[in-house]
């Protein structure tokens, strides 16, 4: 299928003046207000079916309270999910209106917006905008005739530059996405970036092996990637590990190796230095399992599902590195850590592992370990429906509801939209649900109190949600994966 990622802007004027073009002042009666805009609407990305934009207004005329921007879609596109404003829509008209916190924008001020949207056939630009109700040509107009005439232009330009105006950073980052969506994170881990736009807590910690001194490696700022390079002066000269995975959501779902000196058991804590990637240019360092490597987290008492309750869950892996093993997972499990039957699970797997056998193709595929079994739709049988993800960054989702329904999802996270691998009826057996709410990270469910993990995998970012997420929440995580610029 082909995937594809553009960009492509445009700007809405009248007319370019050219340099050195002389201005002209219009004396207006004091009740008079003036009034104008420009507008640049920004194609960021595209994948087949879906695209993402970012929509900004500079105000040409007297300073806003509020503001409303209008247009229309050309070619039945439909906006999905937005940020950073009020926004609805009829039909191929589009209104979309200020929030609590940017109604204001000064003379010569910026206030910016983006949305998710679909499209079949084409995506052109809108090429005609208004601010409450204004035409935005890129020049000014007042709202009451001008009773004088023009005064002779001014020979100089102004001194002082327009003021801009700055927006808060865009809640577009998976966890605010899923949260906009009415299914809040849980649990939120990553060692590669925040996933919270407001975040800037403790993304993971590293111990040393020359002094088993420890250090918490942070994004660099608010919503941003992880410092590897404190992590590169702390670990230079000896070998580091990851020992904890803090959990973003605030539930304190923080994850251990399942060793000694970790949350007990076989298990080793996974090198912190054995890949790097970038994440929008900037250095970041993966989970790196390796068989014996697992992390896990009792969660039962700080906002895991349980039981029947509905949840969903992400995360971004790598189809470059991966074995039949079992079973890198990330997701629900047991609390005793033993294969407590059917339904006391329900996690991601992604490797090669064909459980029931008959399986089409080598993988690695995206399938839902549910505890007896690895499932690639609704039943032992193999799902024809199902496809290997090889590239270096791929994005596997799951959602349950508990009682009667799941659905298995995946992608390329560099570019394209979710694939939907099955959408229907829980196996024979599994309904209700029956989970117990830790949460497992590399290995299978019943490991590793008293075994070692034999599963390999890369974990990048992942996160587990209260509720059934919406397909357009889980399509808006994935654009801001693909945004996010993993290479």
């Amino acid at each position: 299928m082909n995937r594809f990622v553009s960009a492509k802007a445009v700007w809405v004027s009248a007319a370019a003046a050219s340099l050195g073009a002389a201005a002209v002042v219009v004396a207006l009666p004091a009740h008079a207000a003036t009034a104008g805009c420009s507008v640049n609407y920004a194609v960021s990305s595209s994948w087949q079916g879906g695209f993402g934009a970012n929509v900004s207004i500079t105000n040409l005329g007297d300073p806003l309270t509020s503001w409303t921007l209008t247009w229309s879609f050309g070619a039945g596109q439909t906006v999905t999910q937005a940020w950073n404003t009020s926004l609805t829509q009829s039909g191929p008209a589009v209104t979309a209106k200020n929030v609590s916190y940017n109604g204001s924008v000064a003379t010569g001020g910026t206030v910016s917006f983006g949305f998710n949207g679909s499209w079949t056939g084409s995506n052109p630009v809108p090429t005609a905008f208004a601010v409450n109700g204004v035409a935005c040509t890129g020049s000014t107009g007042s709202t009451t005739p001008p009773t004088t005439a023009p005064t002779t232009p001014p020979t100089t330009p102004p001194t002082t530059p327009p003021v801009t105006t700055t927006p808060p950073p865009a809640t577009n980052l998976p966890c605010d996405l899923y949260a906009s969506g009415g299914t809040p994170c849980i649990a939120a881990h990553s060692t590669i970036r925040a996933l919270f736009a407001a975040y800037n807590g403790s993304l993971y910690q590293v111990r040393r092996a020359r002094d088993n001194a420890t250090t918490d490696i942070k994004p660099v700022r608010a919503g941003g990637v992880a410092d590897a390079a404190t992590q590169d002066s702390f670990c230079s000269g000896t070998t580091c590990v990851v020992t904890t995975l803090y959990d973003q959501s605030g539930h304190g779902n923080h994850m251990q190796y399942q060793g000694t000196g970790g949350a007990g058991g076989q298990a080793s804590p996974a090198s912190a230095t054995t890949e790097s990637v970038t994440v929008g240019g900037a250095k970041a360092y993966s989970l790196y399992i390796k068989p014996g490597n697992s992390y896990w987290r009792n969660g039962s008492s700080t906002g895991v599902p349980k039981g029947s309750s509905p949840e969903g869950m992400y995360m971004v892996t790598s189809g470059t590195h991966v074995n039949s093993g079992c079973c890198f997972d990330y997701g629900n499990s047991e609390t005793t850590r033993k294969a407590d039957g059917a339904g006391a699970m329900d996690a991601i797997y992604f490797g090669t592992s064909c459980w029931f056998k008959n399986c089409t193709g080598s993988g690695p595929w995206v399938q839902a370990d549910l505890e007896y079994g690895l499932y690639p739709g609704g039943s032992s049988s193999w799902n024809s429906n199902q496809r290997a993800f090889t590239s270096k960054f791929v994005t596997a989702t799951l959602k349950n509801n508990g009682t009667s329904r799941f659905a298995l999802k995946g992608s390329n996270s560099q570019s394209g939209s979710l694939f939907t691998l099955y959408d229907g009826s829980l196996p024979g057996g599994y309904s209700p649900m029956k989970k117990q709410g830790a949460i497992i990270l590399g290995s299978g469910g019943d490991c590793c109190a008293t075994n070692t993990n034999q599963s390999q995998g890369t974990f990048y970012e992942g996160a587990m949600v209260s509720g059934y997420p919406s397909d357009a929440t889980e399509n808006a995580v994935q654009a801001s994966i693909v945004s996010a610029g993993y290479r």
